[in-house]
């Protein structure tokens, strides 16, 4: 697993996004090793990078949008259709880290974090590693109308990426387990889990989509879509905190709501 560790490592990661994945981990076995002395960890998502997100995938989430949403059949039809929804989450410096606080937006009343196995994509389209990612959304603004899907989607706080970038088990990512568990003054008030064999579309199917008229150059990140949802009557308050698991890595962040 590659961590971030400042400004060097950017450097790192950035340059290993446009080798090729065979190199990868001898690359990154030569590289000095430094301990961890802090909760917080700065988002392997570098400021070069975009990080880009797939909507729709999973059934659960068709089921989800469709009931939240005044229009309810664009959520079924691209469920079914053979172009994914595809949409622009962040840019690098918006990202937030492990340990760091995720938002909700003020103007609205209906906040879920979205648990989302995010690929690591190098320049060439191909998936190097893994990460987690949590695509933070108010389910009232998009379910009003789909044209607010940038303001439901994209806010100070949004996403965070993280902790690592996981490099094994990225030709077992079909079959990935991914769990939430939302905790608020030290009681669990929702779990789920899900498995990325749910997902409809392959992931290199996402991949291709995403870069037929864009380029990567320094590589990109993609969030694949949830399938865990919490309960209609849930939405997220300051103070709550979100943890996602997957494989080897948990991605920890609490809602600052000030």
């Amino acid at each position: 697993m590659l961590r971030d560790r400042g400004t060097r490592s950017s450097v790192l990661l950035g340059c290993s996004l446009t080798i090729e994945p065979s190199r990868l981990p001898a690359f990154l076995e030569a590289l000095p090793r430094a301990a961890i002395a802090s909760d917080e960890l700065l988002s392997p998502v570098q400021p070069e990078h975009e990080v880009w997100a797939a909507g729709v995938t999973y059934l659960r989430s068709r089921d989800a949008r469709t009931a939240e949403s005044e229009t309810k059949d664009v959520y079924e039809r691209v469920y079914d259709a053979a172009r994914p929804e595809l949409f622009f989450k962040s840019t690098g410096p918006r990202v937030r880290g492990h340990g760091m606080p995720i938002g909700v937006r003020k103007d609205g009343r209906w906040h879920v974090p979205e648990p989302e196995l995010t690929l690591v994509i190098n320049r060439e389209l191909e998936i190097v590693g893994y990460t987690l990612g949590n695509d933070v959304s108010s389910r009232d603004i998009e379910g009003e109308n789909p044209l607010y899907l940038p303001q439901a989607k994209i806010f100070d706080g949004s996403c965070a990426v993280g902790p690592g970038i996981q490099l094994d088990g990225v030709d077992r990512l079909d079959r990935l387990t991914l769990t939430c568990r939302i905790s608020r003054k030290n009681r669990v008030i929702f779990q789920g889990e899900t498995s990325t064999s749910r997902i409809r579309r392959s992931l290199p199917e996402l991949c291709e989509y995403l870069g037929r008229e864009l380029e990567f150059p320094r590589g990109v990140f993609l969030m694949t879509g949830t399938g865990i949802v919490p309960p209609d009557d849930f939405t997220l308050e300051s103070g709550d905190l979100v943890e996602i698991s997957g494989g080897e890595l948990v991605l920890s962040n609490r809602v600052d709501g000030e």
